[in-house]
């Protein structure tokens, strides 16, 4: 999941690798799960697949922070795209090519089962996708919950400690919390119609 983090950041502009490492922690916390030292080697392996290239005497983007509405984001995202190749001198950057940008939404739209981690870094890339493969990533992300909620343990199984019901209890409600933010999301989305333009509705800061 890192190269599709990395050419998220990507798709809003030319980069410093420093900068890079820098955005990943900010935009995604814990969810690519790597170290910095595998950012570089990631970027190289992008750059020999023609997906990513290094340029010179490029200013990279300055990428500010969400806005939390949709339609300011897009405003912002265009803004630095206009700008991404404009500036003074500076230091190797990276950028997305013509290639990557396939690449990153077929790497985005992939439809192998997702764990919580994989799952909520492609949704918070899911302005990328369009409002089908949107719905698509919903809808399995909810089937995977209601099969994994069938196969946990019964709520009152005789002769259980009460330690291990508790967390038994506990896992249940997470899924259960899960589940019902997943089904405003994807009653959300349908509400849109497919094709339909994205509106500045916010979507639940729960986490799934």
């Amino acid at each position: 999941m890192l190269d599709v983090a990395l050419l998220g950041l990507l798709e809003d502009g030319p980069q410093h690798g420093y900068e890079l490492r820098k955005l990943l922690k900010s935009r995604f916390g814990n969810l690519t799960n790597v170290s910095f030292g595998s950012i570089y080697p990631a970027l190289s392996r992008l750059e020999r697949g023609g997906a990513v290239e290094t340029v010179e005497g490029v200013t990279p983007v300055a990428l500010s922070p969400p806005t939390g509405s949709l339609t300011g984001e897009r405003a912002a995202m265009r803004a630095r795209r206009r700008a991404g190749t404009r500036g003074r001198r500076s230091r190797k950057v990276y950028r997305i090519t013509p290639a990557g940008k396939p690449l990153f939404l077929a790497m985005l739209t992939d439809t192998s089962p997702d764990d919580t981690r994989s799952f909520l870094l492609r949704l918070s890339l899911a302005r990328y996708m369009d409002p089908a493969a949107r719905l698509a990533l919903l809808e399995r992300r909810r089937s995977q919950l209601v099969q994994h909620r069938s196969e946990l343990p019964a709520e009152d199984e005789p002769g259980r400690d009460p330690y291990a019901q508790s967390v038994a209890e506990h896992i249940r409600d997470g899924v259960d919390r899960d589940i019902a933010w997943l089904d405003r999301l994807i009653e959300a989305e349908r509400s849109l119609g497919a094709g339909a333009p994205r509106s500045d509705r916010r979507p639940s800061r729960r986490s799934a």
